[in-house]
């Protein structure tokens, strides 16, 4: 049997935790700061969280990843592998994978596709670094589909930000559309119209790009963030960006 920890019991964590269980696992968690239902056995120091795994997923804030790999890498023996699926800039996985050099671990460097919610455990993955296809092997025989990068930690993140342009860029047009509308009294025409484009289910698709945003605005502002800091690095236009992190200024200003 697969022994995971899944170190970050957010709203993300606790669902991989469930489904991964759910999938025939072993888990454990541990967070510090949130108590977890009954889809994990919480531990309340990271050693007895992770004793024994064969694989430790990472689902913390991005600003503590670094901070997450220090404390917990060192606990694990030679033949784990630690994976890193915050979303984050790729130096902060590269600085991620350093720590499992020093220590003899190999470091998976894991974007998130789409939003765990929706598919729980089965979320499309991609995966870069040493440790990438060891995660693979052992994620896959329990559903969750994984898309391995013969490149190295860093690679997946940055494509992940890339990707981000888009979809966030997506979300702050959708915002900006409707916000104009309300104005005019014309919010409930305009979201019919944004919905019938995206086809089928669109009109979940608007609800999500409005309240996902507002309900996870300072991961993604960051997000954005990262992402523009990539399209400046290499000399890439960068309006849309610049334009959303605005965006995502304005609404985080406002909570």
């Amino acid at each position: 049997m697969t022994k995971i920890a899944v170190i970050g019991l957010g709203e993300a964590g606790t669902l991989y935790a469930r489904g991964l269980r759910a999938s025939g696992a072993e888990v454990r968690g541990y967070d510090p700061h949130v108590r977890a239902d009954d889809a994990v056995a919480q531990y309340d120091e990271p050693a007895d969280a992770v004793t024994g795994a064969d694989v430790v997923l990472s689902l913390v804030w991005a600003r503590t990843a670094v901070a997450a790999a220090e404390r917990v890498i060192p606990l694990l023996p030679r033949g784990a592998v630690y994976a890193d699926l915050n979303t984050a800039a790729p130096e902060v996985k590269e600085r991620v994978a350093a720590i499992g050099d020093a220590h003899g671990v190999a470091v998976a460097d894991v974007a998130v596709l789409a939003p765990v919610p929706r598919a729980g455990e089965r979320t499309a993955l991609l995966a870069s670094g040493a440790g990438a296809s060891l995660f693979a092997d052992f994620l896959r025989p329990l559903g969750a589909p994984v898309e391995v990068l013969d490149a190295p930690a860093g690679d997946a993140a940055k494509r992940k930000l890339l990707r981000s342009v888009f979809m966030k860029g997506l979300a702050a047009l959708v915002i900006e559309g409707l916000e104009a509308a309300r104005a005019t009294g014309t919010e409930e025409w305009l979201r019919e119209q944004m919905a019938r484009e995206f086809g089928p289910g669109g009109a979940a698709k608007v609800d999500h790009l409005v309240t996902g945003t507002h309900r996870h605005i300072e991961r993604r502002e960051q997000e954005v963030r990262d992402a523009l800091a990539i399209l400046e690095a290499e000399g890439r236009h960068a309006d849309i960006t610049r334009a959303t992190l605005a965006w995502y200024d304005r609404i985080l200003a406002e909570r």
